[in-house]
């Protein structure tokens, strides 16, 4: 393929994966901001503290659409890590898109509904592009090529190449050496005599 040819396949797929990371993000951005109006509106916590709680709630169905449709084909191995690290780098997104609303709120005291939904959804526009960036880096690693051939190897913390593994695995072992034959030794007993 040439190297035109592999841009654009590089780029089909990243449009791919924006457009489906995309989807995901919407249906979690209505949990979100579904969830924020309905605290604001039907409860008394405050409007960061209900906007902080919408947002957990949009990243547990934000997980479960990233890990089973837009990354349903990168690496499964290490689920702990992976949940471990998306949950680290959600709540990075969390503080950019919280503080946003926080800043709107006590610091310029823009505190009205659509005020409120506003910067809301700016922050969540702002956070979006660090997890996007985090996710698909971090959480959910790309498998390696098929086609990549591997140069060197490590063992025991010392980089070695393939050929010279595979020389050393082909060589064969040097043969046995055969036992000694067994000796008799026969000792007179001058004792007896």
């Amino acid at each position: 393929m040439s190297e035109r040819g592999a841009l654009r396949a590089r780029l089909d797929l990243l449009a791919r994966e924006v457009a489906k990371f995309g989807v995901v993000g919407a249906v979690g951005l209505v949990v979100n901001i579904g969830v924020s109006n309905l605290l604001w509106r039907y409860t008394d916590i405050p409007t960061v503290r209900a906007g902080l709680m919408a947002t957990f709630v949009a990243i547990l169905c934000n997980y479960v659409g990233f890990r089973y449709w837009t990354y349903r084909d990168r690496d499964k191995s290490g689920r702990t890590r992976e949940l471990t690290l998306f949950l680290l780098f959600s709540a990075v997104g969390a503080v950019i898109e919280t503080g946003v609303l926080y800043a709107a709120t006590y610091g310029f005291g823009w505190n009205t509904p659509v005020q409120s939904n506003v910067f809301k959804i700016l922050g969540i526009g702002i956070a979006t592009m660090f997890r996007f960036w985090s996710y698909r880096t971090w959480v959910f690693r790309a498998l390696p090529d098929k086609d990549v051939v591997v140069n060197d190897v490590v063992v025991n913390d010392v980089v070695v190449s393939v050929e010279d593994v595979a020389q050393a695995v082909s060589v064969p072992a040097p043969a046995p050496a055969p036992a000694p034959a067994a000796t008799v030794r026969v000792e007179a007993d001058s004792a007896r005599r």
